[in-house]
């Protein structure tokens, strides 16, 4: 039995390269939690986009339970990180410290296998449709319609953008943005929840004038009734979707049973890491419902292939920037709109770029 030594954790604060904001959110840098499992001379590396005191519950908590643990049964591993936080509380920080080692403990398994991800998690496809993900309400237009329009002309044939910062300038944002991609890109919209019901049901009309296939949290994505409301009665051909911060199977699953969503979307540094985000993945097969993946394209790459389900990958701009920044073996986006893991390369693929590192280290 290969017995987990050590688990390491770091962090890095790395700023944004200028000021950014969504409907309900302003932001000026991104912090990602780094976890480190080693055994047998090999090191299995995990992360999360999460506050800081993610490390704290990783270093305190989390590290005891999987140390000593047999580093072949991730989910014996997982199971047991979930029982240990029942008295911090699961949603929220504790799943997304949960899902940094259990990522780290599925890729010590796959390089201890000598394989890579992919295989040990027996994908069910080779490549992965993206979407460019940005557009954020602090961009001038000038701005938006150059990012928009740089991933089409890179082959990226869906793009999204923010609104719900000011509701009376997106008409005309929307209607700039689909200028800029043509109408052979298909146009989506995130409003972060900022929108009322009644003004969401307008602006999806508004939006659908412009061929807006996908329309995101729309309302809050604990207003399930709004969300159903939405998707009830909006444009046809518009898909509403939500759930990136379902850290819970059950949060994910009541939102599939209220009918809330077209595309469920997940995210693998909060939903449990991939041993969630596979068990997120059943639920949508059970349904016929289709899996989107938020963020964090490096792993999700790896997760989506094993979801049968699946819809496309979230390529966000601030999360491909601090990946390419931080990590060696990253993945770039394929001609066709894709990623594709590597096969050739064990586990993820990733190592940290230390000395590139450093300077942005905050743990």
């Amino acid at each position: 039995m290969p017995a987990v030594e050590s688990v390491e954790v770091a962090a890095y604060l790395v700023p944004t390269e200028q000021p950014e904001s969504d409907g309900t959110l302003e932001w000026g840098s991104v912090t990602l939690v780094v976890v480190t499992v080693r055994t047998g001379g090999q090191a299995g590396l995990g992360y999360t986009y999460c506050h800081l005191a993610a490390a704290d519950v990783v270093a305190g908590k989390l590290a005891a339970v999987v140390t000593g643990r047999d580093a072949l049964r991730v989910g014996a591993c997982w199971s047991a990180m979930q029982a240990a936080v029942r008295n911090i509380g699961r949603p929220g920080m504790a799943a997304e410290a949960i899902s940094a080692v259990d990522i780290a403990l599925w890729d010590l398994k796959a390089r201890l296998l000598g394989v890579p991800l992919v295989v040990a998690l027996d994908a069910v496809h080779d490549r992965v449709p993206i979407y460019g993900s940005g557009g954020f309400t602090s961009y001038p237009d000038s701005q938006l319609c150059d990012q928009l329009s740089g991933w089409a002309a890179a082959g990226i044939p869906r793009v999204k953008m923010k609104v719900g910062r000011d509701p009376a300038e997106d008409r005309k944002r929307v209607a700039v943005a689909r200028r800029a991609v043509g109408s052979d890109v298909e146009l989506y919209v995130d409003a972060n929840g900022a929108y009322s019901r009644k003004q969401a049901l307008m602006l999806a009309e508004i939006f659908a004038e412009q061929d807006v296939r996908w329309f995101e949290e729309p309302v809050s994505s604990d207003d399930l009734e709004g969300l159903r409301l939405l998707r009830d009665r909006g444009p046809a051909g518009m898909d509403i979707a939500a759930g990136e911060y379902g850290y819970t199977l059950s949060g994910l699953e009541r939102m599939l049973a209220a009918g809330a969503v077209d595309c469920l979307q997940v995210d693998v540094t909060r939903c449990g890491g991939i041993s969630g985000f596979l068990r997120a993945a059943a639920l949508c097969d059970a349904r016929g419902i289709d899996l989107s993946a938020h963020c964090a394209p490096q792993v999700s790459v790896h997760a989506c292939t094993a979801v049968w389900h699946l819809r496309h990958l979230e390529y966000f701009h601030d999360h491909v920037r601090v990946e390419h920044l931080l990590f060696d073996g990253v993945l770039d986006a394929r001609p066709d709109g894709t990623l594709v893991p590597d096969r050739s390369r064990c586990g993820l693929g990733l190592s940290v770029r230390q000395r590139d590192a450093e300077r942005f280290r905050v743990r």
